[in-house]
């Protein structure tokens, strides 16, 4: 199976651009916050195209889909410290809502490649288990 090169991944240049956002959204924190919410935060951010690169350099078709939940899980657990993040007002609300845009967005992109990962993961159907 020929894979495409990660960093010319559409989801990966997007996972990597949002982790940039999140490191300069997260600069104007408390200093209290640096070993809280902040690092967690940025390790949360980091992990997403991490786990893309990877995933895409792993032998098989199912280990990347392994790996593209995992940048799935740590999407979602950045979501919610950004909901932390604005209910203690660390962030306004429109930083909150610009965040949650593209937390939507690279969602889809995850989900996308994911799907289209486990098409190839799945094995074809009507054909023999054995050879007679």
């Amino acid at each position: 199976m020929a894979y495409q090169k990660y960093t010319e991944l559409e989801v990966w240049k997007k996972a990597r651009s949002f982790a940039s956002h999140i490191y300069l959204l997260t600069a104007t924190f408390p200093k209290e916050e640096i070993y809280g919410l902040t690092s967690q935060i940025r390790r949360c951010a980091i992990s997403i195209p991490s786990n893309i690169a990877e995933g895409s350099g792993r032998q098989s078709s199912k280990e990347t889909t392994h790996f593209l939940s995992i940048a799935r899980g740590s999407l979602f657990e950045l979501e919610t410290q950004l909901y932390i993040a604005s209910d203690i007002a660390l962030i306004t609300e429109v930083q909150l809502d610009n965040s949650l845009v593209e937390v939507e967005s690279l969602g889809k992109l995850i989900n996308g490649y994911k799907r289209y990962m486990d098409t190839i993961t799945q094995k074809p159907k009507n054909l023999p288990t054995t050879i007679k």
